[in-house]
């Protein structure tokens, strides 16, 4: 096959893959609705047959976004992270990837529809706002640490999205159950029913707090080794490990406040609901370190390709 060819069969199987996520953001969505309906009761069969089939059809697109990201490495010959379009494809491969993987051993799907929700977004802003063909790297980047840095930038943000989706749905859930706490009978309805509502169809706060927390233990290392390896680079580069340069400031940012989440965590009166907006401000430090930095700041990070 021709580069350009496959740079066509990328483009059609990201296509495919936008439409099949969202597909799976629909019947996400209809089972949240089905669990918003019944609140805190148990889910019937067709919901989770519904929520079931949301799952497969992430599987699939999630398969089609790797097979999109890796006909387009081959069409570029080089690997598949060299612009803004590139990153937010392997972005949403990382965090499809951490999506499953939570899936397998905690009851995540109840937050499918957010982690579905916000891939199909970056993808759709890939492919109208980012997209850039096929082509050669800008002679910066040709260097083996593109390999190295980008690939812990993009698998720690990809769980880092996990992980903030976890953090906001904790916030819902606790602020419900503190309501129980000081009233017990706001858990049922007058007829003695569960109480109705999406916080009540959300797994327990502690559950969602473990994910959140799994999510950020994993991630924060390699977002540490990723800055490190940044700064190496930069050295290689431009002959200094570090200038605050405005991608090297922010991605700084983003470390400090998750190892302030982290450590709100251990400290005593800073757990819960207090740590987690770090998490929060974490993640939006993150996102505009990419999107807000490489389209709206000049830099020695001006790579974006748009």
């Amino acid at each position: 096959m021709t580069n350009q060819t496959l740079a066509q069969l990328s483009n059609s199987l990201v296509y495919a893959a936008i439409a099949v996520y969202a597909l799976a953001m629909l019947s996400y969505s209809a089972e949240a609705a089905r669990r918003t309906a019944t609140g805190s009761a148990p889910p019937t069969e067709r919901t989770r047959l519904v929520g079931a089939i949301g799952t497969s059809l992430t599987v699939l697109a999630f398969a089609l976004t790797v097979g999109g990201t890796i006909s387009r490495g081959f069409a570029a010959g080089r690997v598949p992270w060299g612009n803004m379009y590139e990153f937010v494809l392997v972005c949403s491969v990382a965090a499809g990837a951490a999506y499953l993987a939570f899936l397998t051993r905690l009851p995540v799907r109840a937050f499918g529809v957010w982690i579905v929700g916000l891939i199909l977004l970056a993808l759709g802003l890939a492919v109208t706002v980012l997209y850039t063909p096929a082509g050669a790297l800008v002679p910066v980047l040709d260097s083996y640490w593109l390999v190295i840095h980008v690939a812990a930038a993009i698998t720690g943000g990809g769980v880092f999205t996990v992980g903030a989706v976890a953090t906001a749905l904790f916030l819902v859930r606790t602020r419900l159950e503190r309501r129980a706490t000081a009233d017990p009978s706001g858990t049922s309805d007058a007829s003695g029913s569960p109480r109705r509502g999406y916080a009540a169809s959300l797994p327990s706060a502690s559950t969602l707090e473990q994910v959140a927390h799994a999510a950020h233990m994993f991630a924060f290392p390699i977002w540490t080794f990723a800055v490190i390896a940044g700064a190496i680079w930069a050295e290689n580069s431009w002959g200094r490990y570090w200038g605050w340069d405005p991608k090297e400031t922010w991605a700084f940012i983003t470390w400090v406040l998750y190892a302030a989440h982290l450590h709100a965590q251990a400290t005593a009166g800073w757990r819960g609901t207090r740590a987690a907006w770090f998490a929060l401000a974490g993640y939006a430090a993150f996102l505009f370190n990419f999107f807000g930095v490489n389209l709206w700041i000049t830099g020695l990070h001006s790579y974006a390709g748009v």
